[in-house]
C-alpha cells in the first residue's frame, strides 16, 4: 500500500483540542486534500535547559495536559507525537525518516526566540517544498491590527485600550470548530507514533511536584465583582487563569467573549493589558532585554546580591512584601497587588536592577508570560512604556493598610510576625526614597 501523504500540527502554546484556530485551519485543510494529520509537541530542549530548578511545576502542568490530550485523541483512534529536542533537528529528524510530509500547522508566537525557531523551522521545511503556515489564536489583535491612525504602535494603554474596542467586534470572539474527527487523524498505533507517547516528568530530567494547578472554572460572581474584589489579596478576587492563557488551555476569545456577556468591564481590561504588552514586545523586541526607554538603562543599580537574596526569601522586614515572596515561593502564585509592592521594593528600596526581580519572577511563576512580567516589571521600575513615574514610590506600610487592612493576607504568610524571629526592616523607608529619586533623577537629567 503507498504511503499516505501528511500533515502536521504543531502545539505550542495551544494546548488544547477546541477553539484551536491552527488546529482547525489543519483539518479543513486536510480534509480538503485527503490528507491525515499528525499532532506534535516538541518538549523544546532549548526552553527546558534554562530552567534551573528540575522540580519547575509547569513542566509537570505541561506533561498533565498533555496526557489528557492525548487520551482525548486516543478515544477517537487518533495519536500525539511527544518528542524532545532543539525544534529544528527534531523537525529534521522526521524529515529524514521519508514521511510524505505536505505541510505543517501551528500558531503564532510572538517573543523573540519563537520568533527566531520559527523562522530556522521554516526555512528547513521550505528546502523539502514542504508548507509552513502559522496563525493567530493567543491574542485576539496581535502586530499592528490595533495602530495609531498614522500606523505607529501605541506605547500607552489608555489610547491603546480605546482603540481596541472600537476595532473590536463580536465575530472576533468566535469560536473555531475544530471537529475532532478521527478519520482526519493519522491512527495511534502508526509507525510514527512508536515509543513517542508522552514522557514522564522524570524523562525529561525533572522531577514530580505537588503544587495544585489553579482551575479553569471560574465564578461568574468573581468576573462581574473583579472590580472591587481584585485589589484585595486575602480573598480569591482574581481569576488565576494566567497559567492557562500561558499555555494555551482556555481560548483567549471564549474568556473574552464571557467578559462581553457579563459586562466584566475591569477583567476585560486586564486581558487587554495582556495584549498591550504583547505587541509591546512585538514591535521593540529590545525590551526583552533592555529598558523600554534606554536613559533608564544608564540608572546606577546597587549590586546588593545579600539585600536581594533576603528579599527571595521573603525576610526583609516588611510583611506585605515578605508575604508576598512566600506566597510565590510556596504556591508559584502571587496577587498582582502585592506583585507591584514586591516589585517596587526591590528597584526602589533596595535600588536593585529590575532584571534580577524579573528573572526571578520568571522562575518562579506558573503564569510566568515574558511580554507581562517583562511589561509589568518595567512598569513599576519607570523604564517601560507607559510607565509608572520615577517619583511614585509605593511604601509598603501603606499599601498594606490599604489592601489588608486586617492584615488577614500578611498573618497567613509571616505568622512569626510580632516575634523574635521576624526581621528588623532591612532599609528605612524615606532614606530608600530619597535614594532612589535621587539616582532616577540623575538619569533624568542627563538625558534632556
Amino acid at each position: 500500500m503507498a504511503q499516505q501523504s501528511i500533515a502536521f500540527f504543531w502545539f505550542r502554546r495551544d494546548l488544547r483540542l477546541e477553539d484551536n484556530r491552527g488546529l482547525a485551519q489543519a483539518l479543513r485543510f486536510c480534509r480538503a486534500e485527503g490528507l491525515r494529520l499528525v499532532p506534535i509537541f516538541i518538549f523544546d530542549s532549548v526552553i527546558l535547559d534554562r530552567l534551573e530548578d528540575r522540580a519547575d511545576s509547569r513542566v509537570n502542568f505541561i506533561v498533565q495536559t498533555l496526557k489528557t490530550m492525548s487520551e482525548s485523541l486516543r478515544q477517537k483512534g487518533a495519536g500525539l507525537i511527544c518528542m524532545h529536542g532543539e525544534p529544528s533537528r527534531v523537525w529534521a529528524e522526521l524529515l529524514n525518516e521519508g514521511h510524505k510530509i505536505r505541510a505543517v500547522f501551528t500558531n503564532h508566537d510572538y517573543e523573540p526566540y519563537a520568533r527566531e525557531r520559527d523562522a530556522e523551522v521554516e526555512r528547513l521545511l521550505k528546502t523539502h517544498e514542504i508548507h509552513f503556515e502559522s496563525f493567530k489564536d493567543q491574542v485576539i489583535f496581535e502586530k499592528s491590527e490595533v495602530v495609531k491612525d498614522d500606523g505607529r504602535p501605541y506605547t500607552v494603554f489608555t489610547p491603546y485600550s480605546k482603540k481596541w474596542r472600537s476595532v473590536f467586534k463580536l465575530s472576533d470572539v468566535k469560536a473555531e470548530s475544530c471537529l475532532v474527527n478521527g478519520d482526519l487523524f493519522a491512527s495511534h498505533d502508526s509507525k510514527i507514533f512508536r515509543g513517542r507517547r508522552v514522557p514522564s516528568v522524570e524523562g525529561l530530567g525533572f522531577r514530580s511536584t505537588d503544587i495544585e494547578f489553579p482551575s479553569l472554572r471560574v465564578e461568574t460572581d468573581l468576573l462581574v465583582k473583579y472590580a472591587e474584589r481584585r485589589n484585595v489579596p486575602a480573598i480569591r478576587g482574581t481569576s488565576r487563569l494566567g497559567l492557562h492563557l500561558r499555555f494555551g488551555t482556555v481560548s483567549i476569545r471564549k474568556l473574552v467573549a464571557k467578559a462581553f456577556e457579563l459586562r466584566a468591564e475591569s477583567w476585560l481590561n486586564e486581558l487587554i493589558w495582556r495584549e498591550f504588552f504583547m505587541q509591546i514586545l512585538w514591535h521593540f523586541p529590545h525590551v526583552a532585554e533592555n529598558a523600554f526607554r534606554p536613559q533608564y538603562d544608564r540608572i546606577q543599580w546597587r549590586q546588593d546580591e545579600k539585600g536581594f537574596e533576603l528579599w527571595c526569601k521573603g525576610m526583609t522586614g516588611y510583611p506585605i512584601v515578605d508575604a508576598g515572596m512566600r506566597e510565590l515561593n510556596e504556591t508559584g502564585f502571587m496577587h498582582n497587588r502585592v506583585r507591584m509592592i514586591a516589585a517596587s521594593f526591590l528597584t526602589k528600596h533596595l535600588l536593585v536592577d529590575w532584571r534580577w526581580g524579573e528573572a526571578y519572577f520568571a522562575a518562579k511563576l506558573l503564569d510566568f508570560d515574558l511580554a507581562a512580567n517583562n511589561g509589568n516589571w518595567q512598569w513599576v521600575a519607570g523604564s517601560g512604556c507607559d510607565a509608572a513615574p520615577y517619583f511614585r514610590v509605593f511604601s509598603p506600610d501603606l499599601q498594606a493598610k490599604k489592601f489588608d487592612p486586617d492584615g488577614k493576607y500578611i498573618r497567613q504568610w509571616v505568622p512569626e510576625l510580632g516575634s523574635k524571629d521576624y526581621p528588623e526592616p532591612m532599609v528605612e523607608h524615606a532614606m530608600a526614597r530619597a535614594r532612589a529619586l535621587a539616582a532616577y533623577k540623575a538619569v533624568q537629567e542627563t538625558s534632556v
